[in-house]
């Protein structure tokens, strides 16, 4: 086995370009078993509204799907290689980026990620939350034994929901692996996030590492930040984010969609962000409390997101793996007051008008 090995170049062209990446949700019937329909409708869903990328096996995906018992690691992401083959096929110049999330200790990530490649995945997205009593060094070393068998993307996970505090040091020494190709930054914190800006500057790996936002509490803020950073007497290195790999963008991601070619097309041209985007950065990030629930330390996170889907007939109902998972207090309310106040953000016409094809 080559050493190091990268993603094919159509893919690591796409990443860099930059795309919205949907962290993929689970759908499950009523007795909490794998719907497949379901499953493959969403994973249309997302194809269909325009994504650039799937994140497959994440948060979103509900990490239970590895407990031995449940067993559901393996059908998952196979259930959305597969789909996302048929949707290949059928449009010859897609080129859908398919990243698995990858966890545990390194034993297991191992076996994670050697699973995904067989499957068909490019990157594996490196979760370090369960490795919070390592050394930065061991950290690093696991990462590299995962980077021997797929191409990397980072992860930086805010410590309220499992992650752990990873200082520019880590950075600069993650920056290394050479086949790190890409990084999902989600610390939601400006102090962190600008820790991993100056990390990639620093080491030289502007040009060939993507950054994706994943603070979902700012995404129209990251997605028009530019970091300079001065890494030699007479040189400066610019950073920005490229794209989004957000759990906020598995609901209403034709939207998504728009929002981030938009925004591209104001960048390519130099224009600034106008006063409408501005205005739309605080009406997402208000849609975003609704659906991840930060109110109650984002305990109503997944069953969020389940609710909006629920409400297009994307999926059948709230249930998560596990029974205690469910919408927090005023939660509900939540989500119908912003859906009430932003109906310019949802895509219900969109799913409506394609939901029986995907349904078939």
């Amino acid at each position: 086995m080559m050493d190091y090995p990268l993603p094919p170049q159509d893919i690591y062209k796409v990443l860099r370009k930059g795309v919205v990446i949907p962290a993929h949700p689970l759908a499950l019937t009523s007795q909490r078993k794998f719907d497949e329909k379901y499953q493959r409708a969403l994973t249309r869903y997302y194809l269909t509204a325009g994504v650039g990328g799937l994140a497959v096996g994440v948060h979103t995906t509900q990490f239970e799907i590895r407990q031995p018992k449940i067993g559901l690691l393996r059908p998952v992401l196979q259930l959305a290689s597969e789909t996302i083959n048929s949707y290949e096929k059928k449009y010859i110049s897609a080129h859908i980026i398919r990243i698995a999330g990858i966890c545990g200790k390194t034993k297991q990530a191992v076996v994670e990620a050697t699973l995904a490649r067989e499957l068909g995945y490019h990157i594996g997205l490196l979760s370090l939350g369960a490795m919070k009593q390592e050394s930065a060094q061991q950290l690093i070393d696991h990462a590299r034994a995962v980077a021997n068998i797929i191409p990397l993307m980072g992860f930086y996970l805010q410590p309220s929901v499992g992650g752990r505090i990873l200082d520019f040091d880590f950075w600069t020494k993650f920056c290394e692996i050479p086949n790190m190709v890409a990084i999902k930054i989600a610390p939601f914190n400006r102090y962190q996030t600008i820790d991993v800006m100056r990390a990639v500057a620093e080491t030289g790996r502007v040009d060939d590492v993507a950054l994706y936002t994943g603070n979902d509490d700012a995404i129209i803020a990251d997605l028009f930040m530019k970091y300079r950073f001065k890494v030699s007497p007479k040189k400066h290195a610019r950073v920005q984010f490229v794209g989004g790999l957000l759990g906020h963008w598995a609901v209403w991601t034709k939207k998504a969609c728009e929002l981030l070619g938009e925004i591209q097309r104001l960048r390519k041209s130099h224009t600034p962000a106008t006063a409408q985007l501005l205005s739309l950065a605080f009406e997402i990030t208000d849609s975003n409390a609704a659906f991840f629930d930060p109110a109650h330390q984002f305990a109503g996170c997944i069953a969020g997101i389940h609710e909006v889907l629920r409400r297009q007939g994307l999926m059948q109902g709230r249930w998560c793996l596990n029974p205690n998972e469910e919408l927090s207090p005023g939660q509900m309310e939540e989500i119908d007051r912003v859906y009430a106040a932003y109906p310019h953000l949802n895509d219900d016409q969109f799913v409506a008008e394609n939901l029986d094809t995907w349904l078939r």
